[in-house]
């Protein structure tokens, strides 16, 4: 018993010992990834602080650039409404006015003007002295689109068509818009290494720019894409619109929480299938070591008992008292019995279907002249007729005779012994009963290993023996089925029936 209470307490302090270090690791692992996680958000939100700022220079740019837009628009309108007075019949009160609209025309140093005729440009202002005719089609047509073209009447029944574009300062600042707009979706598109996010048209729902790969958005809704998004979106007006700026952790650090889990997880299972396979390998060298040390008990026993043998024989052949014979002869008996026991524990048993009935009885009957008369034994069988069962009887009677012994061992020679066989469907059901001390929960499992022993100078081999005999030889089943502390324990055997 010393034994194996040691044993076990050397495997729960492993035990606990392996869990406080899986425990230590994976806080210790979750400490540092938290900071990891931490600092990556951390940078997250400057790089997004970053963009914001970005986003409102864009803005900023986007408004300025409209303004001188709107300016110059309102200074082309108002040449327009000077020409229009130039245009018209000469009246000597409209002198001031014609001299103030011809101070208008002419302070115009930078928006390109034309005035076309059906023959072409009749005059023109401000324009690239150096364009070809393709790329004054062009200024021409894109006036037109841009619905920055007029007709006006120069004199009765003659029209010309007045059409004004943009200052190169204009074209200038609309180049270096579309370039800071075109550095924002770079910056966007150049974070592959430190977040993944989303920039989206608030109205339009449609995306601008996105490092995402496109696996991960092709084929999908967007509201699936947006579900993936660990933080609030960021709002920023570009001038143009108001556009989402979704973003979330790197998934490295998703891989980082569950690496150490996973780790620990396949070390664990590699320790169990390598505790399985020396567990398979102990349990065949044990079985060597008994099959061997059941031979060679058996082989000891052999020379001697057939010396005794004939040593009978020759008593009775010199007619010493029958009684003396008789009582040496069930002894002899007894020790064959046994050899024949450890001869088949050491080899392939036989089974044959037979009344298990008949065993036991016969077995209890043996029993019952060997135990004190104090002890009541009791044998119930809850069946008509006999119950066939395939099995070995010397290995069976060792059973029964083990449990048998170890019960009146613990009830200290007084008290009652039940046997109880029945069957139920295909099992047979044997209950040994006793009314001895007991057992406590946590003894139910350890009474059938090896060395365990509540006697003190007991071996704890007798209930190893039962366990397997009944399952790795009958393929059945042993247990203990309850026992209450100075009640008494039952033991039950499940065997298969014919």
């Amino acid at each position: 018993m010393n034994l194996y209470s040691t044993k076990q307490r050397w495997k729960f302090a492993l035990i606990l010992a392996s869990l406080v270090v899986v425990v230590i690791s994976l806080v210790v692992s979750n400490s540092i990834i938290e900071k990891i996680t931490e600092r990556e958000r951390e940078s997250a939100r400057q790089w997004a602080e970053t963009i914001r700022k970005k986003g409102e220079l864009v803005r900023l740019s986007q408004q300025i650039f409209q303004e001188l837009r709107e300016k110059e628009s309102r200074e082309a309108n108002l040449i327009l409404q000077a020409q229009q007075v130039i245009s018209q019949k000469s009246d000597l009160s409209l002198n001031l006015d014609l001299e103030f609209a011809q101070k208008i025309i002419r302070s115009n140093k930078k928006i390109p003007i034309a005035y076309l005729t059906g023959g072409g440009i009749a005059q023109s202002i401000n324009l690239d002295s150096t364009w070809t005719s393709k790329q004054m089609n062009a200024f021409i047509s894109d006036c037109r689109a841009k619905k920055r073209s007029q007709k006006i009447e120069v004199y009765e029944g003659f029209f010309m068509e007045f059409i004004y574009g943009e200052s190169k300062e204009l074209i200038r600042l609309n180049r270096e818009n579309d370039s800071l707009l075109r550095a924002f979706n770079r910056d966007l598109l150049d974070n592959k290494n430190l977040i993944p996010l989303l920039l989206l048209d608030e109205k339009t729902k449609k995306i601008e720019a996105t490092n995402l790969s496109k696996e991960e958005i092709e084929g999908v809704s967007i509201d699936n894409v947006l579900s993936g998004f660990s933080y609030p979106p960021m709002r920023i007006d570009f001038g143009n619109g108001i556009k989402l700026l979704y973003y979330k952790d790197n998934p490295e650090i998703k891989t980082l929480t569950w690496f150490p889990y996973i780790q620990f997880g396949l070390i664990g299972l590699l320790v169990f299938i390598a505790y399985l396979l020396f567990s398979t390998f102990r349990k065949a060298e044990q079985n060597q070591v008994w099959a061997g040390m059941a031979k060679e008990t058996a082989h000891q026993l052999g020379t001697p008992l057939s010396s005794l043998m004939a040593w009978v024989n020759h008593l009775e052949s010199q007619q010493v008292d029958t009684m003396m014979t008789t009582e040496m002869q069930k002894d002899l008996d007894r020790l064959s019995k046994i050899t024949e026991r450890f001869s088949k524990i050491g080899s392939e048993a036989k089974f044959e279907p037979q009344d298990l009935v008949i065993t036991i009885g016969e077995n209890l009957e043996y029993l019952r002249s060997r135990f004190s008369n104090k002890v009541k034994i009791v044998f119930d069988v809850a069946h008509e007729g006999p119950l066939i069962v395939p099995h070995n009887v010397s290995l069976m009677e060792w059973v029964v005779e083990n449990i048998c012994k170890n019960a009146v061992d613990a009830m200290d020679g007084i008290g009652e012994l039940k046997l109880s066989l029945r069957k139920e469907q295909k099992r047979v059901y044997l209950d040994i009963e006793d009314t001895g001390k007991g057992l406590t929960k946590s003894q139910f499992n350890t009474i059938f290993q090896p060395g365990f022993s509540t006697k003190k100078r007991g071996w704890g081999l007798g209930l190893t023996l039962v366990k397997r005999i009944i399952e790795e030889y009958h393929k059945g089943k042993v247990f203990v089925l309850k026992s209450e502390l100075d009640k008494g324990t039952v033991f039950r055997i499940v065997l298969k029936s014919e």
